[in-house]
């Protein structure tokens, strides 16, 4: 049946290179993840999930082997729960057999991520998304497990869930610490124990087992003496249709790494997730609402998740929802997004929050993984949920802006106070192509896209990306597309990793009087008056929002790289009154320097400097 799909294997390594990657340790195993990846990625999409499932389950039966090898005993892992129905050739037989011998130099929790990381990425994209199949560091999951312990999680007598367990990554750890507090019992206790107090979801059969298989191997002592299996903690399902009928099954901790990506929810599950819904749903937001529903009063909820949802609009309910039900304890922001999960650009944290518990001042450390994994931990301060829990929650990524922090709270002021409101370029230009023009002509309009707005702050009208034409041709029903006022324009997408978030330029008055309106692109937002004449001049408004204090703002509130016009409308800024010391200092092109100075002023102290 897989003839044809043998030659596809030229880069599999063979001889001496096998024996290199064996010898290589993590290191190699990501090489020879990515090589996998490659491999899968020329067969057809539809035979790509079960070519993963048989490569990864020979992987995993030869790293039984080799660990058992090294014991002296046969390690007698269950049958794979699926049906393998790709036949691997004998390059890629030899192939998954070199990872599995590889992932048996180290330890029992690296070669768990390993080969469970192997195994999504080597999914179908389209599948791998729809599960939000992104396996979880095991240096990020020692800390969790630490802060789980630090909300008073007493590993001997609690109840533990996984909502969507994967590959074991957190419930291996969890039962290993399990079994160390249990201290010298019986070996049927210890089953009996995890019976009782260990439980997993997961939507993935073929994930479930590699879960059950990893806990085999850990625990294989115990199986041999008393000739049990382990016991069936892993229920395949899909969570979001799992709800708890009794208060006796719930748990006093639910821990894991939810899924995340955009979801289409059924109408039954809409209606029972719509208190934490806001828009369209989002797997790790809806997940989160889950967990709620399975801890126990005073339990404890300990999650990675993307940071998005500090400040989102669409999570805008689930924070309510925290805030009244599972108000945090305690947030690690990861400071790196590259390299921390397989093949995930997004910014990470690490939460736990207690059902049932009174809102305090959260700590907030951040984490910084170096390149062999390990952790350094430090602490940046606390926060305090808003007034109205809905909006931004507003946190310290460093230690040095914990004053700043503190004294946003006490900062009413907003856009709209100063007579401004916030909207996105309405120009989506890819529905729009047959009416681009690279000259002017009658009813062309000039197009403004994000590249107009220099990093420096100025506007210069421009096109020089590809696919980019500077004029609009505006057809009658294309009136809703014109911006015809004066306005504050700001690139809509930046990284953390940028000297700037927020990047801001005056679209002038003359420009629009020149041209009568322009169009404005997708990939900027605008500050608009409300009015003809705003309290605040557009000419200082982008001196704020360029200014350093105001980037440091904005950093304390984004949690991607998107510049929402929600988040603009959250910003706290000084009071009118405060702001005519800027308007002046403006009017008089008072040097960046003097003006970022007085702003800091009013940011810090509440005055000028």
């Amino acid at each position: 049946m897989n003839a044809p799909h043998r030659r596809l294997f030229p880069a599999v390594p063979r001889g001496k290179a096998t024996k290199q990657l064996v010898k290589g340790g993590p290191l190699s195993l990501q090489t020879g993840r990515i090589m996998a990846q490659a491999w899968s990625a020329q067969l057809p999409e539809q035979r790509r999930q079960q070519a993963a499932w048989s490569f990864v389950a020979e992987a995993v039966r030869e790293y039984a082997r080799s660990v058992g090898q090294v014991l002296g005993c046969s390690l007698d892992i269950s049958p794979v729960t699926v049906a393998l129905t790709y036949q691997l050739d004998i390059s890629a037989t030899e192939f998954a057999r070199s990872l599995g011998q590889a992932a048996s130099t180290l330890s029992l929790d690296e070669a768990c991520y390993q080969l469970s990381a192997c195994y999504a990425a080597m999914l179908p994209p389209t599948m791998r998304s729809s599960l939000g199949a992104y396996y979880t560091p095991p240096a990020l999951i020692e800390r969790l497990m630490l802060l789980a312990e630090e909300s008073g999680t007493d590993w001997g007598r609690a109840r533990v869930l996984d909502l969507a367990c994967g590959g074991g990554a957190f419930l291996l750890p969890v039962a290993v610490r399990m079994r160390r507090v249990l201290g010298e019992v019986a070996p049927e206790v210890v089953l009996d124990h995890f019976a009782a107090h260990l439980q997993g979801f997961e939507i993935d059969p073929f994930a479930a087992w590699l879960t059950h298989v990893w806990l085999e191997i850990s625990f294989a002592s115990e199986l041999r003496a008393t000739g049990r299996r382990f016991p069936a903690i892993v229920e395949v399902c899909d969570s979001l249709d799992r709800i708890p009928t009794k208060d006796n099954n719930l748990f006093d901790l639910v821990i894991g790494n939810p899924p995340y990506g955009r979801m289409k929810l059924s109408s039954v599950q809409r209606l029972r997730y719509l208190r934490s819904l806001y828009g369209h749903a989002n797997l790790y937001g809806v997940f989160t609402d889950l967990a709620l529903r399975w801890t126990k009063p005073q339990g404890v909820i300990a999650y990675v998740t993307p940071t998005s949802f500090f400040a989102g609009e669409y999570f805008k309910a689930l924070r309510r929802l925290l805030a009244l039900e599972a108000p945090p304890l305690g947030v690690d922001f990861v400071t790196a997004r590259k390299g921390v999960f397989e093949d995930v650009l997004q910014e990470t944290l690490l939460a736990t929050y207690r059902r049932g518990g009174k809102a305090a001042p959260a700590m907030v450390h951040y984490l910084t993984i170096g390149p062999k994994g390990a952790v350094s931990v430090d602490r940046a301060g606390h926060f305090i949920l808003p007034e109205d829990p809905s909006e931004p929650w507003l946190a310290p990524r460093a230690p040095a802006q914990q004053t700043l922090v503190d004294r946003l709270g006490t900062m009413p002021t907003r856009l709209k106070d100063w007579g401004y409101k916030v909207s996105t370029g309405p120009l989506v230009w890819n529905r729009f192509k047959n009416q681009l023009r690279v000259r002017p002509s009658k009813n062309t309009l000039p197009l403004i896209w994000a590249e107009a707005v220099t990093s420096d702050g100025r506007f210069v009208f421009r096109a020089d990306k590809r696919n980019h034409r500077p004029y609009f041709h505006a057809a009658k029903i294309d009136e809703w597309l014109k911006v015809s006022t004066p306005c504050v324009l700001l690139q809509r997408t930046t990284a953390k990793e940028q000297a700037r978030r927020l990047i801001a330029a005056e679209l002038p008055a003359s420009f629009i009087r020149a041209h009568g309106s322009v169009i404005v692109e997708n990939h900027l937002n605008m500050v608009k008056p409300l009015k003809k004449k705003p309290l605040v001049s557009p000419a200082a408004v982008t001196a704020v929002l360029n200014s350093q204090i105001v980037d440091q703002v904005f950093r304390c509130i984004s949690g991607s790289v998107a510049v929402s016009a929600f988040e603009l409308k959250a910003l706290p800024l000084p009071s009118v009154e405060h702001m005519k010391i800027i308007e002046e200092l403006v009017r008089l092109r008072a040097p960046v320097a003097t003006v970022e100075a007085a702003l800091r002023g009013l940011f810090l102290e509440g005055q000028p400097q």
